[in-house]
């Protein structure tokens, strides 16, 4: 594909395939945990896929601590920001989040808008993405300056854009998720689907589903606004412990080192697919694959 505009931007991303944007109407949902398990679970999707997450929730970049990456930081190279891999050599798996800029992990990011934006471009532009299947990127709630923003930016790719929308089932979280859907009707961004978050609570004791928020708003949302509806989470209790888990420390005076049997595999991968979570969102990842070709078969490149 010829880009009418080489900007700095596209020089990055014209070897990224699919760019999924996932937002949500409100905080509060789960959104940054549904991003980081629709990586994991892509790049689980082939022995072959490379995928890619960035996490423009500036003033609360949580993606560092749920991949076990806290702690790292970022490299300059001569061709630019070298990202952080999860999965360490096999480098399938690249993360980019303000967290890893922080000296601090808990300093806090007191930015205006432009100062976000400048950050988002330097993202967008600089960092050293190289080939990839997909990027994820996890945005702040609402539709605010990083979302207009991204879709400035990457303007000239539009064609490989589209956006997950996570809620729960609550009517407030469902009347913020359909401004959320509104906003991406306005700007023209395709919708892969729905994810209902938190859909109810299984007890790790027996297994019984209790409705604690209730069950279905984002299906029957799905059904009255002809989006396509991905599936419903319910709360795991091993995912909350696998996702909030610390990096590993060192003892004071020492470093960390893996051991040799961990170099090269990916532990919290192997975690995840463990977690009731994963087959559930497995099916997730199902439906986006399915959808994914509409949307760039309708975007006429």
């Amino acid at each position: 594909m010829a880009f009418a505009q080489e900007t700095p931007v596209t020089r990055r991303l014209k070897r990224i395939k699919h760019i999924i944007i996932v937002c949500s109407g409100k905080g509060g949902v789960g959104k940054s945990s549904v991003s980081a398990q629709l990586a994991l679970s892509l790049h689980a999707s082939s022995p072959t896929a490379r995928v890619g997450i960035l996490d423009v929730d500036l003033t609360g970049p949580s993606i560092p601590r749920m991949l076990g990456l806290d702690g790292h930081g970022v490299h300059q190279s001569s061709d630019g920001w070298v990202p952080v891999y999860a999965d360490g050599s096999e480098a399938r798996l690249a993360c980019m989040s303000v967290g890893f800029l922080l000296k601090k992990k808990d300093d806090s990011v007191v930015w205006r808008g432009p100062k976000k934006n400048a950050m988002i471009r330097q993202f967008l532009s600089d960092v050293r993405w190289g080939e990839l299947d997909f990027l994820v990127i996890d945005t702040p709630p609402g539709t605010s300056d990083e979302h207009l923003s991204l879709l400035e930016h990457m303007a000239p790719v539009h064609d490989r854009l589209s956006a997950v929308i996570v809620t729960t089932p609550q009517a407030v979280a469902l009347m913020d998720a359909m401004k959320c859907l509104s906003f991406t009707r306005a700007v023209n961004l395709p919708v892969l689907g729905i994810v209902e978050n938190m859909s109810g609570y299984v007890c790790p004791c027996c297994g019984e589903i209790s409705n604690v928020f209730s069950t279905g708003g984002g299906a029957e949302m799905a059904k009255q606004e002809a989006v396509p509806f991905l599936g419903s989470l319910p709360v795991d209790t091993e995912l909350v412990t696998l996702l909030d888990a610390a990096e590993p420390e060192a003892a004071p005076g020492t470093s960390y080192e893996p051991h040799p049997a961990e170099r090269g595999s990916f532990d919290l991968l192997d975690r995840y697919q463990k977690t009731p979570s994963a087959a559930l969102f497995k099916n997730v990842v199902d439906e986006v694959m399915r959808t994914l070709p509409k949307v760039e078969e309708g975007s006429g490149s």
